[in-house]
This record gives structure tokens, C-alpha cells and sequence, in this order.
């Protein structure tokens, strides 16, 4: 039978929503004290939202089970597939020593830590971001953010920091396009009003990067790097989603960042250097071009391997050999959305695990890794050996991000995130700011933003409908809000400590970084008021 989901299990919506949130306050309580580990507050948090899915909102054992399953099986794929591959990779290259190399020749480029974080986390992070999501980008930032010098907590939260304004744009525009698909809207519209939103903070987060590393003294000491970096990613951001698409933003804008920022420092060093990273028996020595060249060769495979299985041509023909759909027993059609966050007449919603084979990133770049090995001289039992350190170190990392995924679906199927969404959407005209802050709330609950916008872009079209309001407008703020939610979602968390073997400071890495989300979050919310209300800016509202 079809069970339809209801948002007001107690008949009040003050209790309703106070218990919707208590797995999640739960979550977050626990990380943040440090004192219980990261995949026992996982635990704990599934278990409380099991018993309020199944007893409070009378969901079907059946179907609880099956969406925690279904949680779980896509936190291990692709999430934690791709995770496994990078570290992989990662390991491959440290072995050879060729990290040591790759960390010496970000140096000798960029001498100064502020710089480097600003040319690693910030431009070649959206970069990878363009390419793929699911924690790559913070991943591979991260580890190369520890190998030069900075601190395992530093080099996590200041990866997430950076991991924000290309994330509506991210892995070819799927969060975007994802929003289209679940409410109708125009993913060029939508495309071109995210990116009358965000460039400004693509100017802003080089700036906030370097003032959580050295303070704001060290910030203004390199302040040319900082301009120069977010301008030439805020500016190819804005025109290419607004006269091409979501596709080939953070492709395009990323690129042009790097090259901007690599030109700046031909012409200009900072004068106070700032070293406090770097013992003396890491000062950067010169390397031979070939060596370097070798160093940069696995992460220059890696990069054609993702860019190759990312085409959408390519993905078809992938997916065509082998990406089957498994329709999730006793959840598959199973669920309906009831109004006002789906449609009146709403269909039960779709479950199906898709075992992407070949498609997935994961995939691609683990035969990069495999590539890259054979050229470093690995025989195929040498990667075996390594492989299996990679999974045995990771272990506990894969079993909390299956767990945050399956509390995620049991929040997201048993109606518990449209209760906390509507408590929101009650807020009348002051909603495009609480609307904004819901795409906040629903990446730091799921992870993505493209499951935030099928989780609550209904819910924006709705109710920014029934106000008045340009439903363009609310889908692209639940995007570019929810950007500001990825720094502090746990499975973020988890993929940024587990890069860097930081594993157990995921309490201190949102404590770092919670600051600066909500304050972002904030930010976006007053833009998107002004772009509501105040002209000249509802004139950036696309029609």
C-alpha cells in the first residue's frame, strides 16, 4: 500500500517541528562536543530518527528499513567509492614521493601559505567541484592543503571554507538541472539567477579563506592574491551561467582563476612572508622540470579521467553498458509527498539504487589511480597492498558516511525535513530569507545541494507562489543558500578528517567552520530580500 506522508504528526506545529529536529539537534550536539565518536553520533542519530519516523509519524517498519538501506547503499556508492579512489590515488603518489615533489613545485610557485590556500582550496577546488562533487574536491584539496605544511584541522575546515561558492554549479551543473527536473523550472533561468547571486561571494570567500587561516593582519598582507583570485572566478561564474548554462561554470570559472592568480604572482609577492606552516627542513628545493612534470602527471590523469566520464555523451554510452536501476523493495513508489511540498497530485516517489559501474566518478578515477600507478613503476600486487591499507584506514570513515546518508533518507521519507522546511515557509514576508536559510539547512542535512533541492524545491516553487514572489528567484536561493550549508554537513566533515588522518576531530572541524556558515548563510539570505523587494536589485530577477 501507498502511505502519504503528513507534516503535522502532533496537530501542532510548534511540537511537530521540535521533534522533527531532534535527530538532527541530536547530530549535532554530539560531533560538536568531541567527546563521542563521529560514527557512534551517526548511530545514535538514525536511531532517533527511526523511532520518530516509525512512531510519531507512523511510517511502515518496512519502508523506514528500506530507506536507511537505501541511504546507506548510496553512501558507500558513489561517496565513499569515490573517497576510496582518491586516498588510493593519494597513497600511490606519496609512496614515489611524488607528493613531496608536487607540494615543493606549489611552493616555488606560490612560496607563501595564505597564497597556496587561496590557489589550491579556493580556484583548483572549484575546479574539481565542476568536475565532481560527493567530497572529491574537499578530499584532494585537503591532502594536498596537509602535504604542504598546514595542520590536519587547519588544512579540513579551511577545505570546506573554500569548498562553497562553486557547489550550486557543481559536478556540470547537476544540482541545478536536478531542480529543473523536480519542479519544472528553467535551469537557465534558475542557472543565470544563481549566478546573479553568488559571484558576489566568489569575490568574498578567498578573503574569508585567508582571514580564518592568519587573521585579517595576515589577511590584508596578500589582499592583490585575494581580489585576484575570487574576481576571475566571480566573473566568468556570472557570464557563463547566464549566457550558456549551468554545464561549464566551475570548468571554465576555475581555470580562469588558477591562470589569473599564477599570472598575478609573475608581477607581485607579498612583502611580509608567512611561513608559520613550514619547518626549516621543508624550505622548497628546485626540482628537475621532468620530475616535476612526473609529480603532477597522476592528478593531471586524474583530472582527463573525471572530465571523460563527466561528459554527458560519454555518461550515456557509460551508462548504456552497464548502470542498472535497482528499485528499492518496500520504498520504490511506496512514499507520497503530500502538498504543499509536492504537487496535488503528486506520485509516490521513486526509489531506485543506481549501481553506476562504469559512470560513476568514483570509477574514473580509480582507473586513473590504476593508470598513474602503472606509470610510477606499481606492479598490479603492490596496488592490491596499497589499496587494502587505503580501505583499512578509511574503515570507520565509509561506516559514519553510511549512516549519515541513511538518516538523511529516513528524515527525507518519512516527511521530518518538510516539517522543518514548512516551519520555515510560515514566515510570510520575510520568507525569501528563511527560504534562503532552508537551502542552508538542507545541504547541512544531506550533504548536497542537489538533494536540498529535491528535498525542498518544491516547497519554494509552492510557497514563493502562494506569496507573491518569483519562484525563480526562491529555487535559485535554496541553490546558492545551500552552498553555505556544505562546509558544516557531516558527511563534508567526515571526507575532510578522514583526507587528511584527522579522523576523531571532526567535533573541532565544525566548531571551526560553523562560524563562518551561518554568517555566509545570512549574508545570502539579506541578498535575496533586497533581490525580492528593494529595487534596483529585483531587477537581476530573470524573466
Amino acid at each position: 500500500m501507498i502511505w502519504a506522508q503528513h507534516y503535522d504528526p502532533f496537530g501542532h506545529p510548534l511540537l511537530s517541528t521540535a521533534a522533527a529536529a531532534v535527530p538532527v539537534v541530536a547530530l549535532l550536539a554530539l560531533i560538536a562536543t568531541g567527546k563521542c565518536r563521529t560514527h557512534w553520533a551517526a548511530a545514535i542519530a538514525l536511531a532517533l530518527a527511526f523511532a520518530l519516523a516509525t512512531l510519531i509519524y507512523r511510517m511502515p517498519v518496512a519502508a523506514a528499513v528500506a530507506a536507511a538501506g537505501y541511504g546507506a547503499a548510496f553512501g558507500l556508492f558513489p561517496i565513499g567509492w569515490i573517497i576510496v579512489n582518491v586516498l588510493f590515488l593519494y597513497e600511490l603518489t606519496v609512496q614515489r614521493g611524488h607528493f613531496e615533489v608536487l607540494r615543493r613545485s606549489i611552493s616555488s610557485v606560490a612560496p607563501d601559505p595564505r597564497i597556496q590556500l587561496i590557489l589550491v582550496a579556493f580556484a583548483f577546488g572549484a575546479f574539481l567541484e565542476g568536475m565532481a562533487g560527493f567530497g572529491a574536491p574537499v578530499a584532494i584539496t585537503a591532502a594536498i592543503l596537509l602535504q604542504l605544511g598546514f595542520k590536519p584541522l587547519e588544512a579540513s575546515a579551511l577545505a570546506l571554507i573554500a569548498n562553497t561558492a562553486p557547489v550550486a554549479f557543481g559536478s556540470l551543473g547537476i544540482p541545478i538541472t536536478t531542480l529543473e527536473q523536480v519542479t519544472g523550472l528553467d535551469a537557465r533561468l534558475v542557472s543565470m539567477m544563481v549566478g546573479r547571486q553568488l559571484p558576489f561571494f566568489s569575490v568574498l570567500i578567498p578573503f574569508v579563506l585567508v582571514v580564518a587561516y592568519a587573521g585579517w593582519r595576515g589577511m590584508f598582507a596578500v589582499w592583490p592574491a585575494a581580489l585576484t583570485a575570487g574576481a576571475a572566478f566571480a566573473i566568468p561564474q556570472f557570464l557563463v551561467s547566464n549566457l550558456h548554462g549551468p554545464w561549464l561554470v566551475d570548468l571554465i570559472a576555475g581555470v580562469s582563476s588558477i591562470s589569473a592568480t599564477v599570472l598575478l604572482l609573475r608581477f607581485w609577492r607579498p612583502k611580509s612572508p608567512w611561513k608559520p606552516n613550514l619547518p626549516t627542513s621543508t624550505v622548497p628545493q628546485a626540482d628537475a622540470p621532468g620530475r616535476v612534470l612526473r609529480a603532477w602527471l597522476p592528478w593531471m590523469i586524474l583530472t582527463a579521467f573525471i572530465l571523460a566520464w563527466g561528459l554527458p555523451d560519454a555518461k550515456r554510452a557509460l551508462d548504456g553498458i552497464a548502470a542498472p536501476r535497482l528499485a528499492i523493495p518496500a520504498l520504490h513508489l511506496q512514499v507520497r509527498r503530500a502538498p504543499p511540498v509536492g504537487p496535488e497530485a503528486a506520485a509516490p516517489e521513486a526509489a531506485e539504487f543506481r549501481l553506476n559501474v562504469f559512470s560513476a566518478t568514483g570509477t574514473g578515477i580509480l582507473a586513473a589511480a590504476v593508470v598513474a600507478g602503472l606509470g610510477m613503476g606499481f606492479r598490479f600486487r603492490e596496488m592490491a597492498r596499497a589499496y587494502g591499507r587505503t580501505l583499512w584506514r578509511v574503515r570507520l570513515s565509509l561506516l559514519t558516511i553510511a549512516t549519515m546518508l541513511a538518516l538523511g533518507n529516513v528524515t527525507k521519507y518519512s516527511g521530518a525535513d518538510a516539517t522543518l522546511g514548512l516551519a520555515l515557509a510560515r514566515t510570510g514576508v520575510f520568507y525569501p530569507f528563511f527560504g534562503t536559510l532552508l537551502g542552508w539547512l538542507g545541504v547541512a542535512l544531506t550533504g548536497s545541494d542537489t538533494a536540498s533541492n529535491v528535498l525542498f524545491g518544491n516547497l519554494q516553487k509552492i510557497t514563493a507562489q502562494q506569496l507573491g514572489l518569483d519562484p525563480v528567484l526562491m529555487g535559485a536561493a535554496n541553490s546558492s543558500g545551500g552552498v553555505m550549508g556544505k562546509m558544516i554537513d557531516a558527511q563534508s566533515i567526515v571526507v575532510a578528517s578522514t583526507a587528511t588522518g584527522g579522523a576523531g576531530q571532526e567535533g573541532a572541524i565544525l566548531r571551526y567552520v560553523f562560524v563562518y556558515s551561518l554568517t555566509l548563510a545570512i549574508l545570502m539570505g539579506l541578498l535575496v530580500c533586497l533581490q525580492a523587494y528593494v529595487p534596483p536589485f529585483t531587477h537581476m530577477v530573470p524573466h
